[in-house]
């Protein structure tokens, strides 16, 4: 008997791949292993000329040492025949010492001492011992000792009569302090001018190295990423600094672009025929493209959930771009959609197995929901999440927190998403749709229990650059989690590429740049950019003409805003929206243009979002105070600058402040795609009105006719709020008509076609089949 997903699932964990450590710079590198052989070799050189210098005074020490104890040899041979008492007096001053002789000593051939100088005292101990070693061997004895006042050096003779009998024994003793002092002297000598010289060599080694091999492969590198992602066709711009390379350089650069005019032809061939896609359209597609497979869509967030008011359930959509732009695909589809149950209501509405039809009053698909603990959500979802990999993928300078036990609810949440998977799919063939940061293990949990389903994962968010993604303790997990998607989506090609270079800087997989492909663990995924869209408003149930101008009345009287030119901003309460941006930008404006005083209101919907988690309202806090700061600065007794309307907005109503406002501002720091920009836009059917994006926005990069700012620079975002007001009709019209065509051509339809077609078309489908 089988066993069942959640026991197959239990016995599978993320693999890991190796732990990648920090790379000095090439040039760095190489001076130092230079620097390295060569110290090396010096400091060799340097200690054999020191030992040998050393060997040299000691040798020159026991010459004159031996000379010194044959000169006095005789006369103290003529005294040793005296008793000890007239022979000490006898020898007198005769065994002073100078700089460097301590002093001599002369003893009986039993080791008696007879006299000594007086400062040899110390060492009586030592000279014993070297004198009893003497009167045993047929020659002098030299010897250099080591004592806890100074480095001795001793030269001890036996005195002997004509016949050979010893007679007495003399000990010569010099101080060797100079000898080992100038030893010494000579070894930091040589360590300073060794490591002068050393430096010098480093710094010129390294400074050769950056100019003639690193900066022109470093350009050389940057060229070819230019050439693969399309931003450079021109020739190699400076020398490589290997001839060769310039010809295999060349050549390079022809199969690239190549391969790019290869590979685009088929991406437009699939829409040439006919631009605008439709729900129609997109089933047919649907259909064509899964043959005899299911759809199985999965999210943390879902697209309809239940809230508790006055003791019945009530219907609530989500705020988000991800449910709005998936519902209508979901509609058209007849899928599955697991998602997170979040409302309190949700389980009185769901049967037995946490499914229902959606939406209410129209079911067009299934909602399968996930039942998470409080605890369990706080640490996956608020915590590992979104107090972890949403600021580190959002490059707005909020620092990332990650803790242990997060980690461990995200694998847990994500091991049930993929439990929740294996169940629907049952055993029929399957394509999986994996969305978004918060799942991203679920596509290798799916794969090892099913490697037959198709799986393919969009990563809504940036992808930041690999020095970035390496702060993640658990990136290697992350990575495989993602590499086992058959195909991994992002809105942009550069968060392709910054993930693609992610997984070569990580792990050993091999890649393939020109297919954009990634083969790991016998694996091959696909990584392509697909910007997403919105649905078109010609398709929607929108309010008549008099609905929406009774509507857009009913807002202007309730918000006071009759006669007001209005800037509107839609977002979600987020730090990565710019909102402190935008409101300085009013109150500069303000400033510069004291004109529009009294004429001018921003309106803010803002939507809490996340609001377990401390930033968050901290957040919330820091912009009404900042609101109520400038509202308070400038306003009248019937006007006031900036009116933050915090709540639940429907989407009726931000369609009716779409269409009154003369302006929409997204001032995003950092934001994947952002579709509040596209949304304003394909609420613009009378072609009216300037939108105001920021350039740190994935819809930048399509929709050119908006008036593009950067929203650090305070100056430069007044002035486009005064450019926008004051831009001519007919200027409007046609930025309005040419971003217009933009949205309703690439839709949302549009990119699930074109995410489906290069899913299915893939090796794992053709496996499988």
């Amino acid at each position: 008997m089988s066993k069942a997903p959640s026991e197959r699932l239990s016995q599978k964990k993320p693999a890991m791949s190796k732990k990648s450590s920090p790379r000095l710079p090439n040039a760095l590198r190489m001076g130092l292993l230079v620097t390295g052989l060569v110290g090396l070799l010096i400091g060799t050189l340097a200690w054999f000329q020191v030992e040998r210098e050393r060997t040299t005074d000691l040798d020159e020490m026991d010459r004159r040492a031996y000379i010194l104890a044959h000169q006095v040899a005789y006369s103290i041979q003529a005294i040793l025949k005296l008793p000890d008492k007239e022979a000490a007096v006898a020898l007198g001053s005769t065994l002073e010492g100078y700089r460097p002789l301590i002093g001599l000593a002369v003893y009986r051939p039993d080791s008696r001492l007879i006299a000594e100088s007086p400062d040899l005292a110390e060492f009586s101990s030592e000279l014993k011992q070297t004198v009893v070693q003497a009167t045993k061997e047929p020659k002098d004895i030299i010897k250099t000792l080591d004592t806890p006042t100074a480095h001795i050096h001793i030269v001890t003779s036996v005195i002997r009569t004509a016949d050979g009998q010893p007679e007495g024994v003399l000990a010569v003793v010099h101080d060797l302090t100079e000898v080992m002092e100038r030893a010494r002297n000579r070894r930091m000598q040589f360590a300073i001018w060794s490591g002068i010289i050393l430096l010098l060599l480093l710094t010129v080694v390294v400074a050769g190295a950056w100019l003639l091999y690193d900066r022109p492969l470093n350009r050389m590198a940057k060229w070819v990423r230019q050439l693969r992602t399309g931003d450079s066709d021109e020739s190699l711009p400076i020398d490589p600094p290997v001839a060769r390379l310039a010809t295999e350089s060349d050549r390079l650069a022809a199969s690239l672009l190549a391969k790019q005019a290869a590979n685009r032809k088929p991406a437009q061939g699939t829409t040439s025929t006919d631009p605008l896609w439709t729900g129609d359209r997109w089933r047919a597609h649907l259909a064509a493209s899964l043959r005899s497979s299911r759809l199985l869509l999965v999210s943390h967030r879902e697209p309809y959930l239940h809230e508790l008011q006055d003791g019945q359930p009530r219907l609530v959509t989500p705020p988000g771009g991800l449910v709005a732009a998936l519902d209508p695909i979901m509609r058209a589809s007849n899928g599955i959609w697991i998602a997170h149950g979040a409302g309190n209501a949700d389980r009185q509405t769901a049967d037995a197995k946490s499914r229902l039809m959606v939406p209410p009053g129209d079911p067009s698909y299934t909602l399968r929901r996930v039942w998470l603990s409080r605890e369990e959500e706080h640490g996956y979802y608020h915590g590992f999440a979104n107090e972890g990999l949403w600021p580190l993928c959002h490059l707005v300078y909020q620092r990332p927190v990650f803790r242990a036990r997060n980690w461990e609810y995200y694998v847990r949440i994500n091991r049930r998403f993929a439990e929740a998977v294996l169940q629907e799919a049952g055993s029929d063939p399957t394509v999986v749709l994996v969305h978004d940061y918060q799942l991203a293990l679920v596509p290798r949990l799916v794969k090892e229990v099913r490697p037959d389903l198709v799986v393919g994962l969009f990563w809504y968010i940036p992808w930041p650059n690999p020095e970035t993604f390496r702060i993640c303790p658990w990136r290697n997990e992350l990575l495989d989690g993602m590499l086992g998607a058959d195909l991994i989506g992002f809105h942009l090609q550069q968060y392709c590429n910054n993930f693609v270079e992610t997984v070569d800087r990580l792990t050993e997989a091999r890649l393939d740049w020109q297919n954009s492909s990634i083969e790991w663990r016998d694996h091959i995924s696909q990584v392509h950019p697909f910007p997403i869209g919105v649905e078109n408003k010609s398709k929607r149930r929108a309010p008549s003409e008099v609905e929406l101008a009774q509507q857009i009345t009913e807002l202007r009287e309730q918000h006071a805003l009759e006669n007001m030119r209005i800037a509107l901003g839609v977002d979600r309460i987020d730090y990565i929206k710019g909102l402190p941006e935008r409101f300085n930008a009013v109150a500069r404006f303000l400033e510069r243009y004291p004109q529009y005083r009294g004429q001018f209101t921003l309106v803010q919907l803002g939507v809490p979002s996340r609001m377990h988690i401390r930033r968050y309202r901290d957040h919330l806090n820091e912009l009404e105070s900042l609101a109520d700061t400038i509202n308070w600065r400038f306003q009248t007794l019937s006007w006031k600058p900036i009116r933050f309307l915090v709540g639940q907005h429907d989407p009726a109503t931000v369609h009716a402040f779409m269409r009154m406002a003369e302006m929409g501002i997204v001032s995003s720091l950092h934001d994947g795609m952002n579709l509040v920009a596209k949304e304003f836009v394909a609420a613009r059917s009378d072609l009216d009105g300037v939108l105001v994006l920021s350039e740190f926005t994935g819809a930048a990069r399509e929709l050119t006719d908006a008036l593009i700012i950067n929203p650090y620079d305070t100056e430069q975002f007044a002035e486009a709020l005064q450019q926008a007001l004051d831009m001519p009709a007919n200027e409007r019209q046609e930025r309005m008509s040419r971003m217009r065509q933009q949205v309703e051509v690439h839709n949302v339809y549009r990119w699930a076609a074109d995410f489906l077609t290069a899913l299915t078309a893939g090796p794992a489908i053709e496996t499988r089949d």
